[in-house]
C-alpha cells in the first residue's frame, strides 16, 4: 500500500477537521527532523560540542594565576562568596599547587595557554573564553547533567535534542544529532546526557561506536533484498501509524516510526561516513591518527567534521571515561599531561580543517567541562597532590560561526576560585549557544506537564561580548 493509499485510508476513516489533524500529526512523524528556518539570522548552521569529563583544571590550561606560583605550598585565604565544599575546603588546612606547566601568550590576541597545548595555542586567535562560569551542583553527575542538559537532574533534553528540535537537520539520510563516545567507557550519567528528555523520541541523540560497524545490525543480513525490506517496513510503518492515530501520547512511537525509516536510510550512508581511510595521509596525521595517544580522539574529532561537513546538525563527542576522566584529585602533575597529549593535536587539527575546508564560520565549536578545579589541596601529607571539584571556575571556550575571534568574556579571582566580580550562570552560556545557531531561547520551548519548558529554564543573559 502507497504512502498516498495509507493516508486516504486513514484520512477517510475520520470526520472533518479529526482527519486534517491526523494528517498533520503523521507529517510530523515522518519528517520529525525536516530543515526549520531559525528564529534569528544567524552564521552557525551546525554544532561541535567537545565535551572533557571530569572537571577540567582551568589554571593549568587557560586561566593564567601568577599568585597559584608566589603562594605555592601555603595555606589558601578562605574563598569568599562560595558555600558547601569549596568554603569548607578552602578554610581548612589546605596548600596551594602551582600550574603543572609554564604558561605563555601567544597569537595577536596574546592569550595565555598552557605549554601542554602547543597545538591549541596555534589557533588561540580562533578562540573565544568564558571565565568564571558557575554550575548548580559540585559534585560530577549532576553537574554533567547541568552541563549537557541544563538541569543537574535527570530527565531533561540534551542541549543536542533542544537544537534538533528548533532547526531539524540538513541530511535526512543521517541522524541529526550524533554522539561520539570515549572507547575507554561510558560517561558519567548514561545516555541520559544525550536524551531527548520530554521532547518527541525523534530528537534524541544517536551513539556511533567505534570502528567499522557505528550501530549494531546497521547491515541488511544476507538473505533480505532491499525490495522486501521496504515492503516490510511499510507495512510496519502503516501498522504502527494505525495505532497511533488511534491513541494520544504517542511520541515515543512517532519517534521509532522515523527512526526505522532512518535506519534504512543509513544503511547507504553511515559505512562511507565513519570510512577515515579515505583521508589523505596529511589529514590523518593532522588529527593524530598516526600517535596512539591521540588516535581515539582524533578519530572521534575527524568523524565530527566528516558530520557536519555533511549536513548532520550537531555532534557531541566526549572525551574522558573511567580512570581517565580529568578529575585529577591526585597526580595533577602526572594526569593532566597525559589529558592534554590526547586532546591538544586533535582539536586544534578540527578547527584547522574546518578552516581550510571553510566549514568554521558556519560551524560553532564548543569547549566544556562539568566544573573547573580548585588551585589547593587538603592532603597535606601527599607527594603527588591533585585538586578538588570546583562549581565556581567553569572555564569555556567558543570558536566558529558567529563567534567573536580572540574575545574574553568574565574574569576569576587571584586564584581562579570563582569569578572576580558576578559568576556567569551556566544558562548565560546555553542562551548564547542557542543565539549562535539562530535560535530565540524564548521561543524554543515544549510544553510539558503544564509548563512551557526551555534550555535555559528560567532565562539566561546572551554573552553578546564573545559575538562577533
Amino acid at each position: 500500500m502507497s504512502n498516498g493509499s495509507r493516508r486516504n485510508f486513514l484520512n477517510n476513516s475520520w470526520i472533518g477537521l479529526g482527519g486534517l489533524a491526523l494528517q498533520d500529526m503523521l507529517s510530523a512523524a515522518d519528517a520529525p527532523l525536516a530543515l526549520k528556518p531559525a528564529h534569528i539570522p544567524a552564521k552557525a548552521k551546525r554544532c561541535i560540542f567537545l565535551f572533557m569529563e571530569g572537571g577540567v583544571s582551568q589554571m593549568d590550561l587557560f586561566d593564567y594565576k601568577p599568585a597559584l606560583v608566589k603562594l605555592a605550598g601555603k595555606q589558601m585565604p578562605k574563598a569568599e562568596g562560595t558555600v558547601g565544599e569549596i568554603a569548607t575546603f578552602s578554610a581548612a588546612p589546605n596548600r596551594v599547587i602551582p600550574p603543572v606547566a609554564p604558561m605563555r601568550q601567544h597569537g595577536q590576541s596574546g592569550r595565555y595557554i598552557t605549554d601542554l597545548m602547543p597545538h591549541l595555542a596555534k589557533q588561540v586567535d580562533e578562540l573565544a573564553f568564558v571565565h568564571g562560569i558557575k554550575v548548580d551542583n559540585n559534585n560530577h553527575g549532576p553537574a554533567v547533567y547541568h552541563t549537557l542538559t541544563g538541569n543537574q537532574f535527570p530527565g531533561s533534553a540534551s542541549i543536542g535534542a533542544w537544537v534538533t528540535y528548533g532547526l531539524g537537520t540538513e541530511n535526512q539520510d543521517l541522524p541529526g544529532f550524533v554522539v561520539l563516545g570515549d572507547p575507554r567507557g561510558s560517561t558519567i550519567g548514561g545516555n541520559g546526557v544525550w536524551g531527548n528528555g520530554y521532547l518527541p523520541a525523534a530528537y534524541q541523540g544517536t551513539l556511533f561506536r567505534n570502528g567499522d560497524t557505528p550501530i549494531v545490525d546497521l547491515h541488511r543480513p544476507g538473505t533480505v533484498s532491499a525490495k522486501q525490506q521496504r515492503e516490510e517496513l511499510d507495512l510496519l510503518k502503516w501498522m504502527n501509524e494505525k495505532h497511533s492515530a488511534a491513541r494520544s501520547n504517542t511520541g515515543d512511537l512517532d519517534g521509532r516510526i522515523a527512526t526505522y525509516e532512518l535506519a534504512f536510510r543509513m544503511q547507504s550512508k553511515a559505512p562511507e561516513l565513519v570510512d577515515v581511510k579515505s583521508e589523505s595521509e596529511a589529514t590523518r596525521q593532522m588529527y593524530g591518527l598516526d600517535d596512539p595517544m591521540t588516535e581515539a580522539f582524533g578519530r572521534q574529532c575527524l568523524l565530527a567534521r566528516r558530520m557536519v561537513e555533511r549536513g548532520v546538525r550537531y555532534v557531541l563527542a566526549l572525551h574522558g571515561a573511567g580512570g581517565d576522566r580529568w578529575d585529577d584529585h591526585g597526580d595533577v602533575a602526572g594526569r593532566v599531561p597525559k589529558h592534554c597529549k590526547e586532546v591538544d593535536k586533535p582539536v586544534a587539527g578540527l578547527l584547522a580543517d574546518l578552516k581550510a575546508r571553510g566549514l568554521l564560520d558556519e560551524t560553532l565549536v564548543v569547549w566544556a567541562s562539568e566544573m573547573g578545579r580548585t588551585p589547593f589541596d587538603n592532603n597535606l601529607v601527599t607527594d603527588k597532590p591533585g585538586r578538588d571539584h570546583n562549581q565556581y571556575g567553569l572555564c569555556m571556550w567558543m570558536a566558529g560561526g558567529g563567534v567573536k575571534a580572540g574575545a574574553t568574556y568574565g574574569e576569576t579571582d587571584e586564584l581562579s576560585v570563582r569569578a572576580a566580580g558576578n559568576p556567569i550562570p551556566l544558562r548565560d552560556v546555553h542562551a548564547t549557544l542557542l543565539r549562535l545557531l539562530g535560535l530565540d531561547q524564548d521561543r524554543l520551548t515544549y510544553l510539558h506537564a503544564g509548563r512551557y519548558k526551555k534550555l535555559t529554564d528560567i532565562g539566561g543573559s546572551v554573552i553578546k561580548q564573545i559575538i562577533a
